[in-house]
């Protein structure tokens, strides 16, 4: 066992802190050199693969299909029709993920278990337009007229813009039971009424899913999360950018990891859905 209060630094005694800081620090670096080794060899083959090893503890999340609800972020023609105006820089990652497929399982799972679902929106009306300051993702949706709409009371050319449904979506969404909340303006449901409507349906477990990965989805995890929501992301039925300033994807898987109650592949979100309903 370590005696920290014999130690030296070459002939100098140290301190019980600065002992403890050196033999942490050595641990540290005999840690991060064996994970970065890990995570290297798994980059080569797979930059999106799980560590073999992980380092953090492993997630118990429970359905409850009682108190839980799908929420979608963003399932609209921008970001995941050919035509939407993203999908230059978000297609690759939509195909790669199976992302619409995914997406669609989802939906029909929970409804054909009757649970809650909400979808979650983004809109912009002519007034966002005329902001006095804007993020880089904000002036470049507003350059290209991502998720337009002539005002909040007019529909007028809605029905199969970039702003519309997915169409293979709308028998799920447009069934009059399915939650459509107020939209979203940047990319958290904090400008949004998402949490009162699940609070309202008694709902406390959110499995998260929709567009894009590292901007609304990764957005709202954290602002349910921090509403007191436990959260589960479904890791390949979201899908982000790949621009020259980085991979929006992994960026966001590595917090969903870091941050979700749980994250889950379509496959096992299912899995949970069709266990809690038995």
């Amino acid at each position: 066992m370590c005696n920290f209060d014999d130690q030296h630094d070459g002939g100098k005694k140290l301190s019980r802190r600065e002992a403890l800081t050196t033999t942490l620090a050595g641990s540290a670096a005999v840690a991060a050199t064996s994970l970065v080794g890990t995570a290297h060899a798994q980059q080569a083959d797979n930059p999106y693969a799980d560590p073999a090893e992980p380092g953090l503890p492993a997630s118990d999340m429970k359905l409850d299909l009682s108190r839980a609800a799908l929420v979608v972020t963003d399932p609209q023609n921008d970001f995941l029709s050919p035509d939407g105006v993203a999908w230059g820089v978000i297609g690759s990652s939509v195909e790669e993920q199976g992302t619409v497929e995914h997406l669609e399982t989802l939906f029909r799972t929970a409804k054909d278990h009757s649970m809650t679902v909400a979808v979650s929106p983004h809109y912009y009306f002519p007034t966002d337009h005329g902001w006095k300051f804007e993020g880089a993702l904000e002036k470049l949706m507003h350059n290209i007229g991502m998720f337009d709409r002539k005002s909040a009371l007019n529909v007028d050319g809605f029905e199969g813009s970039g702003a519309d449904w997915l169409e293979r979506y709308k028998p799920y969404i447009n069934d009059g039971k399915t939650i459509v909340t107020s939209p979203h303006k940047l990319y958290g449901n904090d400008s949004n009424d998402l949490s009162l409507q699940l609070r309202k349906q008694g709902v406390d477990q959110v499995i998260l899913a929709g567009m894009s990965a590292n901007l609304c989805t990764e957005s709202h995890m954290r602002e349910l999360i921090e509403d007191g929501f436990e959260v589960a992301v479904v890791r390949d039925a979201t899908a982000a950018a790949k621009v020259p300033e980085g991979d929006g994807y992994l960026a966001a898987l590595i917090n969903f990891r870091f941050i979700a109650n749980a994250v889950w592949s379509t496959q096992e979100a299912v899995a949970q859905i069709q266990a809690a309903a038995k």
